[in-house]
Parts: structure tokens; C-alpha cells; sequence
């Protein structure tokens, strides 16, 4: 049985903890509040940016563009986005689940996989049977930069555009922000840039282009690919910041449900200790009184 010394030394050693969970659990809410603001101004104008290009891709012939075309070949590369930091529960490992998954499922395709994240790019590089071309990291800073979908999209574009890059297609994953208490990861295919669908005796309106649709996609595209990761990036910040406030809050209260563990235990085993001691003393008292 632990010694009362031992007994205190832990309970002081889970509060001490209790403090910190709840501490980190503050400064995720506080984070969480500024990234949610951030994404959710970025929202509609990534859906007004999408409904425009599925608008002009109607309109287009999509092999006069080499984002739109489709390669018949199945050499795919996987961008990957996880956190730079951990103490957020499941919320990485259900993205490199899915990855992992999804590359299990097809072993006739090559895959590559882009990580971006600290976690990832540990996760990955202890598992060779993974090509990883490229790693980016410290990505999730004080604020999440739009250098740094940039950055992506040009290796992206360079990839599946260009024969060195040998990229028949592009998959995004990454995990969706639905409120503080939810996310889900999300697999998405980025290039080729998917088409609208259109049923049958669907009437699409022309419009006047200036100067032509061709040449709007042309600029458009590439700033599409651009904020579809940035977004990935905003959606993937707050998810982090949410999944890390809940985690800790649960850390925090399981903490506290062992301190009062612990605090009972330490009262039974004094109790038992003076319980003890007493006894101790009332048989010296009557083995005295019996000489």
C-alpha cells in the first residue's frame, strides 16, 4: 500500500496537470474564436469563386485547359494536412487514417503523398512503404498564410501539368470544421478540377465574356486551386483549435475526477493509519495495566 507522502505527492502531481489542461483548454477557445472568424469570412467567396468557375467550365472546352483536362493514368498524389502540434485527441490520426485507407484500397495506383503538418510528416516518415514527395511544416503558426497555398499550388500545378511531375491526379485531405464539438475528415479530389454536372434538357444562360471564357479560366484556375488550400488550411486551424479545447476539457475533468479518487483514498488510508496508531496504543495501555 502507497505511503501517505506518495499519496500527496500524486494528488499534488494531477493538479498540477489540471492546471495546465485547463490553461491550454482557455487558450484554445480564445484561438478558436479568431480562426473561426477567419474561415468563416473566407467561405463565401470560395463558394461565389466555385459557382463562377463550374459556370465558365460549362461554357469552355476543358482540353484547352490543363487544369480541367483528365489523365487516363493512375499515379496520384495525396496532399495530406495535419497539425503541427498534438494534445488534440483523434483529430490527426483520422486524417492519416484516411489516407492510409484510401492508398490500401487502390495498391495498383502509385501514390504519393504532400504532407503538411509536423504530425503527419512524423507519422509518415516512420512508415517507408509511404512515398512522401514533399513536407511542410510550422504551416500553423499565430495565423495561417496565404503564402503558404501559394507555395502548394504551384508544386501542385508544376506536378500535373508538366511530365517531370507525373502526377495523373490530386486528392486533397484534410479535416473539415462543422461546429466546436465536430469535424470530419474529407477526401476531395483538387486536380483535375472537377466538373458541374448537368442533367439532360438542362438549359444553361449564355452570357457575354470579355475578353473571352477561355481567357477568364485561364487567370481563374490557378487562383481557384489557391483557395481551395487556403480554405483547407483556415478549416483545418479551427478544426485543431476545436478538437484541442474539447480534448482538454476532458482532460480537465478527468483530472478532477482522480483528485477526488485520490483525496478518498488518502482520507481511508489516514483513517486506517490513526485507526491503527490507536489501537496500537490501547493494547500498550492494557498490556501495562495487566503487569
Amino acid at each position: 500500500m502507497p505511503s501517505l507522502r506518495d499519496i500527496r505527492r500524486k494528488i499534488a502531481s494531477v493538479k498540477k496537470t489540471q492546471q495546465i489542461t485547463r490553461a491550454m483548454q482557455m487558450v484554445s477557445a480564445a484561438k478558436l474564436q479568431r480562426a473561426q472568424e477567419r474561415l468563416l469570412a473566407s467561405r463565401p467567396y470560395s463558394d461565389k469563386l466555385a459557382e463562377v468557375i463550374s459556370g465558365l467550365a460549362l461554357r469552355a472546352d476543358p482540353q484547352q485547359h490543363s487544369l480541367l483536362q483528365r489523365h487516363e493514368g493512375t499515379n496520384t498524389l495525396v496532399v495530406t494536412v495535419t497539425t503541427d502540434r498534438g494534445l488534440c485527441g483523434a483529430f490527426n490520426s483520422n486524417v492519416l487514417r484516411t489516407v492510409t485507407g484510401f492508398i490500401a484500397q487502390h495498391p495498383d495506383w502509385t501514390s504519393q503523398v504532400v504532407v503538411v503538418g509536423r504530425k503527419g510528416r512524423d507519422f509518415l516518415r516512420r512508415r517507408p512503404q509511404f512515398q512522401v514527395k514533399s513536407q511542410h511544416v510550422d504551416v500553423f503558426g499565430r495565423q495561417v498564410s496565404f503564402g503558404v497555398a501559394e507555395e502548394l499550388a504551384r508544386e501542385l500545378i508544376e506536378a500535373y501539368t508538366t511530365p517531370e511531375g507525373a502526377a495523373d491526379q490530386v486528392l486533397l485531405v484534410y479535416n473539415e470544421f462543422v461546429s466546436a464539438m465536430r469535424q470530419r475528415p474529407v477526401l476531395k479530389t483538387l486536380l483535375p478540377i472537377p466538373l458541374p454536372l448537368t442533367a439532360p434538357g438542362d438549359v444553361v444562360i449564355d452570357y457575354l465574356y470579355e475578353p473571352s471564357v477561355n481567357g477568364i479560366l485561364r487567370e481563374l484556375l490557378p487562383r481557384y486551386l489557391e483557395i481551395l488550400l487556403f480554405r483547407a488550411l483556415l478549416e483545418t486551424s479551427a478544426a485543431e483549435h476545436a478538437a484541442r479545447m474539447t480534448a482538454m476539457a476532458a482532460a480537465t475533468d478527468n483530472a478532477g475526477e482522480l483528485i477526488r479518487e485520490l483525496t478518498l483514498f488518502y482520507n481511508k488510508t489516514r483513517q486506517a493509519a490513526i485507526t491503527k496508531e490507536i489501537l496500537e496504543v490501547v493494547s500498550g495501555a492494557e498490556a501495562l495495566k495487566g503487569t
